[in-house]
């Protein structure tokens, strides 16, 4: 399986990194190893002091598409999820600063937390989706779909421009404002549409 995950997706987030607001999707891969086991918690890694936390809505593709056209690309998902992608930011920054790709900053073990799916068909509009994480039971993150420069569908059928997607697939949409630093016994947990879909512990 791969791990497709979008960067700059929504405005204010590009604004409160000061990143420049892209013409087209960003795209990166995480590799497998990035999928943080079931009810295992979230360590820290040696190697980065400024670990955040950026909530996404995920999708997961149920069929074989490559070069998929927009109006069809509703066809390659039945279930809507909720993960984590955590980042690295002080790596990131290093890496962005020499020109070099991202990585190291986002590709790490465990970077990539993945909650439990809904189908689809539970929601009336994909494009109306309010998500949240909390962290210790304040809410850190709240978005909503509508605020999604590219749309779940047009991103399936960019990403598929490039990379065919194959059943298990998992694409990270993006994240909206409020991505912050991560700290010892945090409690990040994710609700899409107030259903719970999962519960880390950062250790």
């Amino acid at each position: 399986m791969k791990i497709i995950c979008i960067g700059r997706n929504y405005t204010k987030h590009i604004e409160e990194l000061q990143n420049e607001k892209p013409s087209e999707p960003v795209i990166f891969l995480k590799p497998d190893t990035a999928i943080l086991p079931k009810n295992f918690p979230f360590f820290i890694p040696e190697f980065s002091n400024d670990i955040h936390h950026e909530v996404e809505i995920l999708v997961k593709i149920n069929r074989v598409g490559k070069h998929i056209e927009p109006k069809f690309a509703h066809k390659y998902y039945d279930e809507i999820g909720l993960g984590i992608d955590f980042t690295a930011r002080d790596v990131q920054a290093t890496l962005k600063e020499k020109g070099l790709p991202w990585e190291k900053a986002k590709a790490f073990d465990g970077s990539a937390v993945i909650g439990e799916f809904l189908p689809k068909s539970q929601f009336n509009s994909l494009e109306n989706l309010t998500f949240e994480l909390t962290n210790n039971g304040k809410p850190v993150q709240i978005g909503n779909t509508s605020h999604m420069l590219w749309k779940i569908d047009e991103l399936i059928s960019y990403v598929s421009q490039y990379f065919t997607l194959k059943i298990g697939d998992i694409i990270f949409t993006g994240t909206p404002e409020g991505v912050e630093r991560v700290n010892p016994d945090d409690i990040l947990e994710g609700f899409l549409e107030g259903h719970k879909l999962f519960r880390i512990q950062v250790k």
